[in-house]
């Protein structure tokens, strides 16, 4: 890619992505996000939330355009362009139709990934019309043709909490070379990868905004006592308008999970 008028911390950033050392500006917030994967699925995994400060993702009725701000929205795109593949749910699909493209910042769009597991979604939103290769990704069982669209389907087993399997998605992932997933919501999709153990990162932005109801960012297992939660380092980084938490979740599970 001609890195010529670029900003050199993203150029940096840009060529770390294809195997050289992180270095400039960027480099601490991203380089987590550019290490090698240790997990025996082969991937690096990071996920991404944008909340209220009172913790919601969305209103009651599913607005959540624009909770973040320009900040959040160029951090978004530069993960998109660090990755191989990001992941949504189909709530997302369904409520905000997105591209999932790297509009923001030069660098190269990843593979889209939509998990939608029983098929509900029409093959109208412009993720099935237009734009870089897509993946459905649904249950084993689901009913079908093998394309959805302009998207290919691949079929996964069922997850015993709902939702296909994450682990299952991330070595399907894996066998086709894409070990560095970005999973970019809603907040059931982060948080099942999440219960599962599947995440390395997880980054959170923060807006200072209160609804005092709506959707919440995270849904996941009950625990008893606050010892059961799980805590984690992080590190806060300005995005202005608002901030970001890179948490180094290395794989944990809520509840003290293995």
């Amino acid at each position: 890619m001609d890195t010529a008028g670029m900003d050199p911390d993203w150029a940096a950033l840009l060529a770390a992505r294809d195997g050289a050392a992180p270095r400039g500006a960027l480099a601490p917030l991203f380089a987590p996000v550019l290490a090698p994967p240790t997990a025996p699925d082969g991937c690096r995994v990071v996920g991404r939330l944008a909340q209220t400060l009172d913790g919601r993702i969305a209103t009651a009725s599913g607005s959540s355009q624009w909770i973040g701000g320009p900040g959040d929205i160029l951090h978004t795109h530069r993960l998109r362009a660090l990755c191989h593949a990001v992941v949504v749910g189909a709530g997302t699909v369904r409520h905000d139709d997105p591209r999932l493209t790297t509009r923001e910042v030069p660098g190269p769009d990843p593979l889209r990934v939509v998990i939608d597991t029983d098929r509900r979604l029409s093959a109208d939103y412009r993720i099935f019309r237009e734009g870089p290769p897509t993946l459905l990704a649904c249950a084993a069982d689901a009913p079908g043709a093998d394309t959805h669209g302009t998207a290919a389907v691949l079929r996964l087993p069922r997850a015993p909490g709902g939702g296909i399997a994450p682990g299952a998605l991330l070595r399907a992932l894996a066998a086709r070379g894409l070990t560095r997933v970005f999973v970019e919501g809603g907040g059931v999709t982060v948080s099942r990868f999440l219960a599962a153990g599947c995440l390395d990162r997880l980054h959170v932005t923060v807006a200072p905004v209160l609804l005092g109801s709506g959707i919440p960012a995270f849904t996941l297992p009950e625990v008893a006592r606050i010892s059961d939660g799980l805590r984690f380092a992080w590190t806060v980084h300005e995005i202005p308008p608002d901030i970001l938490l890179d948490i180094a979740v290395d794989r944990a599970r809520p509840g003290g999970g293995a």
